[in-house]
C-alpha cells in the first residue's frame, strides 16, 4: 500500500464554530486516536487530504503525518470520514494511528473481473457486496481484491468463503454472505431439456 505525508496543525480550541470557520479556510476538522494513545485535535488541507485517499485503496492508504510535535511521523489510516452530502467535500475525518509491525482491519473493495456466463445467456449481475473486511499488517493492506465471475451460471453465486485471500491477509466477513449472483430464468431450451 502506497505511503503519503499530510502537513497536520494542532487544534487548540474544538466546537462548531471553530469547524465551520476551518472549513471556510479549507481545513478539515480530524482527531488522531490510537491504543494507549492520547485522543489529538488536528486540522489538515481539504485538498491534501482528498488528493491523499483518491485512487485505488482510497481511505486504506497509509498516511504519515507531520506538523505538530506529538505526531511527527505517527503511521494513520481513516477510519471515518464525514463528507458533505451536497458538495461531497471532507467534513470531519478521524485518523487510527498504526503500527506498521501490528495487525489491522481494514474494508477493502471487492474487483469483477470478466463477463459472467450467465449474464452472456441473458442473466442479470446482482453484486451485493462490494468490499470485504480484512486484517492484516498494514503494508499488505490491498488496493482491492479480484473476484474472477467469468465462469458463474444463471441461478449460481460467488460467496465469501469463494474468495481467495491475498497473501498476508485474512478475510473476516462472513463466509456465507454472497458477493455476487447471477439472476434470471435459463434458457427454454435448457429447460426442456432437463424436463
Amino acid at each position: 500500500m502506497s505511503k503519503q505525508v499530510l502537513n497536520v496543525e494542532l487544534r487548540e480550541k474544538t466546537g462548531k464554530g471553530i469547524c465551520r470557520r476551518l472549513r471556510a479556510a479549507g481545513r478539515v476538522p480530524a482527531v488522531v486516536y490510537g491504543k494507549g494513545f492520547e485522543p489529538v485535535c488536528i486540522s489538515l488541507g481539504q485538498k491534501e487530504l482528498s488528493e491523499a485517499i483518491a485512487g485505488e485503496g482510497g481511505r486504506n492508504h497509509i498516511l504519515t503525518l507531520q506538523g505538530v510535535p506529538a505526531l511527527e511521523g505517527a503511521n494513520v489510516i481513516v477510519a471515518d470520514l464525514l463528507r458533505d452530502s451536497l458538495k461531497n467535500t471532507p467534513r470531519h475525518v478521524d485518523l487510527h494511528k498504526i503500527n506498521l509491525a501490528d495487525k489491522v482491519k481494514v474494508h477493502v473493495k471487492l474487483n469483477l473481473v470478466g463477463t459472467p456466463a450467465g449474464v452472456k445467456a441473458g442473466g442479470f449481475l446482482d453484486f451485493a457486496m462490494h468490499e470485504v473486511e480484512v486484517e492484516c499488517l498494514p503494508v499488505h493492506i490491498p488496493a482491492h481484491i479480484n473476484v474472477d465471475v467469468v465462469e458463474l451460471a444463471i441461478g449460481h453465486s460467488i460467496h465469501v468463503g469463494d474468495i481467495k485471500a491475498p497473501v498476508g491477509t485474512a478475510i473476516l466477513s462472513d463466509p456465507k454472505a454472497p458477493v455476487v449472483s447471477i439472476l434470471g430464468r435459463k434458457a427454454a431450451t435448457e429447460e426442456e431439456a432437463a424436463a
